[in-house]
C-alpha cells in the first residue's frame, strides 16, 4: 500500500452545487496542464444538504447550516489537508466559529475578493456589492469593503429583488442565467450609484459570469478571485511553484 496523498486542499461545497462545479471548472482550466499528474490533488465534499445560509440570517428560527459546515471541516480535517476553499460567500458569516475548529487555514472569500480590487482597479473609491440577501444582512462583505477603506453601496431593495430572482429562480431552481438581467444589475450599480467596480458576492453571480460575461465593465468576481487564491497557494505546496 503506497503513501495517503501528501498534498491535497479540501473544498466544502454544494452550497449550490452548479455555482461549486464552476469553481472547479475554471480552476482547472487555470493550470498548465499536458498529462493528468499536471493538475491539483483535491477532496470536493459537495455537501448539498446544508440548510439555506440566507434562510437562517434572515431568520435564526430557520434550520442552522453551522452544524453541517462544522462536521465537514472536522471530518476532513483529521485528512490534513493544506487549507480548505469554502466557495460560498454567504457561509462567510460563520468564518470565524469555522476556523476556531482547526488550525487549518480557511481561505476567506470576502476578504480576498476586497483585496484584489486594490491591484486591479486601484483608483477605485466606491464599491458595489451585489449578492445574496444572507450576505448583504449579514455584512461579511460590507465590513472588508469598509475596513479596506472604500465607499460601500448596497443593493436597494428593487435591486435587491432582481438579484434574488437572478439567484434563486433562474439559477438555483432553473439552472438559467438572464443575460439581460444579469448584466442590467451591474450596469445600474455603475451607472446609476456611480459604483467604482462592482463585487460580484455570490457564486450563483460568478456562474452568470461564466456564462455570460460581462467584459467591459469594472467586476471583481469573489470566485474567481478565491479560484486564484487556491490556485497559487495549491502550486507553491503542491509542485512547489
Amino acid at each position: 500500500m503506497g503513501d495517503f496523498m501528501k498534498h491535497f486542499f479540501t473544498i466544502i461545497g454544494g452550497m449550490g452545487t452548479m455555482a461549486t462545479e464552476s469553481y472547479i471548472h475554471q480552476l482547472n482550466k487555470r493550470i498548465d496542464a499536458h498529462q493528468d499528474q499536471d493538475y491539483l490533488n483535491y477532496i470536493l465534499v459537495n455537501h448539498a444538504t446544508v440548510p439555506d445560509r440566507t434562510a437562517y440570517i434572515l431568520d435564526n428560527s430557520k434550520p442552522n447550516p453551522y452544524d453541517d459546515l462544522a462536521e465537514d471541516i472536522q471530518q476532513q480535517a483529521q485528512l490534513k489537508p493544506d487549507f480548505f476553499a469554502l466557495p460560498c460567500n454567504t457561509a462567510h458569516y460563520f468564518y470565524d466559529d469555522l476556523q476556531k475548529l482547526t488550525d487549518i487555514p480557511i481561505l476567506h472569500m470576502p476578504r480576498e475578493a476586497v483585496n484584489a480590487i486594490h491591484e486591479k482597479y486601484p483608483t477605485a473609491k466606491k464599491v458595489g456589492l451585489l449578492a445574496t440577501h444572507g450576505t448583504i444582512a449579514d455584512h461579511v462583505y460590507e465590513n472588508e469593503i469598509k475596513k479596506a477603506g472604500y465607499e460601500f453601496v448596497g443593493p436597494t431593495d428593487s435591486i435587491q429583488a432582481k438579484v434574488n430572482q437572478l439567484i434563486y429562480t433562474d439559477i438555483k431552481e432553473h439552472n438559467y442565467v438572464d443575460r439581460q438581467l444579469f448584466h442590467g444589475l451591474v450596469k445600474t450599480m455603475i451607472n446609476e450609484f456611480e459604483c467604482d467596480v462592482v463585487i460580484l458576492g455570490c457564486t450563483e453571480l460568478s456562474l452568470a459570469q461564466e456564462r455570460e460575461p460581462i467584459e467591459a465593465m469594472p467586476i471583481i468576481d469573489g470566485q474567481i478571485v478565491l479560484v486564484e487564491k487556491t490556485l497559487e497557494k495549491a502550486l507553491k505546496m503542491q509542485k512547489g511553484k
